[in-house]
C-alpha cells in the first residue's frame, strides 16, 4: 500500500535526518518521480522505499545552495526557528513567518 498523503507542508523548513542540510519545501511528489539513475546512484544499503512522498527542498548547507529530492523517511521538521537563505525562496515564498515560508502568488 503506498502512503500518498504527506506529512510535510509547502513552506516548511525541514532538515535532512542523516546529511547536514536543511530546506525549504517547495514541492511534493506523492511517490518517487526522479530517474533510475538517480536512484541507483543511491548505496543500496540506504535506497529509500519508492512508494513514500518525496519533496524538493531549496536546500542549504554550511557550503552551498542547492535544490534537493529526498525522501519523506530522511526529514525531520526543523523548528529552529530559523530561516532558509537559499538565494530562490522569493520567487515562491512571501516573507518567513511563525517559522515557515507562505506561499507566494503570482498573479501576473
Amino acid at each position: 500500500m503506498l502512503k500518498t498523503r504527506a506529512k510535510y507542508n509547502l513552506g516548511q523548513i525541514v532538515r535532512h535526518r542523516k546529511h547536514p542540510f536543511r530546506g525549504v519545501v517547495f514541492d511534493v511528489d506523492p511517490e518517487f518521480s526522479n530517474t533510475d539513475e538517480w536512484y541507483e546512484a543511491i548505496p543500496e544499503e540506504s535506497r529509500p522505499a519508492k512508494g513514500q512522498p518525496f519533496y524538493h527542498l531549496l536546500a542549504e548547507n554550511d557550503q552551498t545552495y542547492y535544490v534537493a529530492y529526498v525522501s519523506e523517511q530522511n526529514l525531520i521538521a526543523d523548528y529552529s526557528g530559523e530561516p532558509v537563505d537559499h538565494p530562490d525562496i522569493g520567487d515562491m515564498f512571501g516573507p518567513f513567518q511563525d517559522g515557515s515560508y507562505p506561499l507566494h502568488f503570482n498573479l501576473n
